[in-house]
């Protein structure tokens, strides 16, 4: 990545938006892809991202060891994988403008869904909506790191405790974010300066994940939210802009 000052504020402001939604901001990792994509074309923002992405896993996996939903687990995971596959194929072959406009349209939907749904009873939606759900957050995670908004739509509904939820993120994460790991290299994603550059940042994104843990056990992550659907407003415009001019 450019080493200008813009660029490594802007890595590290990423870097920090993520460690705190791996320790248990869910929704505030959304606008660090954003972010990586005013200093990089996507392609290298995602291999760049993604080990820190799985330092972080590693973290957040430790922090919330076993404390995750082992049913919704079974049933996302599989169709993530498939979600993966689908990804790394159309990755070379889907074209930047798209890849923004996808980004773009994910974030701006998941920032109006968060501003105007209400609060409502818990329940857990049908399996096949799992299935589907679970395959496009497999498939955007692998595009463009951005996998949150639809494993959200479907854990939301069923109001898990607060250290269940974060726990089963981490875990749901860190296992599709691994896998992941393979198709990046062979992509030629993974470059020597991206790996370098991922492991001096490595103390701080590790960091940021634990100020993320401790916020989530003092304060309810609800009281976020508005400030954050709002800015990934108008990040999701913007981008939707850039992906059609």
């Amino acid at each position: 990545m450019p080493l200008d000052p813009v660029a490594i504020v802007v890595f590290l402001l990423a870097v920090s938006l993520l460690g705190l939604s791996k320790g248990g901001l869910a929704g505030m990792g959304m606008m660090a892809m954003p972010l990586m994509l005013l200093v990089l074309p996507p392609g290298p923002a995602v291999g760049l991202m993604l080990p820190i992405l799985m330092t972080q896993d590693a973290f957040s996996i430790w922090i919330y060891r076993g404390r995750w939903d082992v049913g919704n687990l079974k049933l996302l995971l599989p169709a993530a994988g498939v979600g993966v596959l689908i990804g790394m194929a159309l990755f070379v072959v889907m074209p930047q403008r798209a890849m923004l406009g996808v980004l773009g349209t994910v974030t701006l939907g998941f920032a109006i869904r968060g501003l105007v749904v209400r609060q409502a009873p818990a329940r857990v939606p049908h399996r096949a909506v799992g299935w589907v759900l679970g395959t496009l957050s497999g498939f955007t995670s692998t595009v463009l790191h951005q996998g949150g908004p639809p494993f959200q739509i479907y854990l939301i509904p069923q109001r898990l405790p607060r250290d269940v939820f974060a726990a089963t993120t981490a875990a749901f994460f860190a296992i599709v974010n691994f896998a992941k790991l393979p198709g990046f290299i062979a992509l030629g994603q993974m470059t020597r300066e991206g790996l370098i550059v991922a492991a001096i940042a490595a103390p701080f994104a590790l960091l940021m994940t634990w100020v993320g843990s401790r916020v989530v056990m003092k304060i309810s992550p609800a009281h976020f939210y508005p400030l954050i659907n709002l800015i990934l407003a108008s990040v999701g415009i913007k981008l939707i802009t850039d992906a059609l001019w």
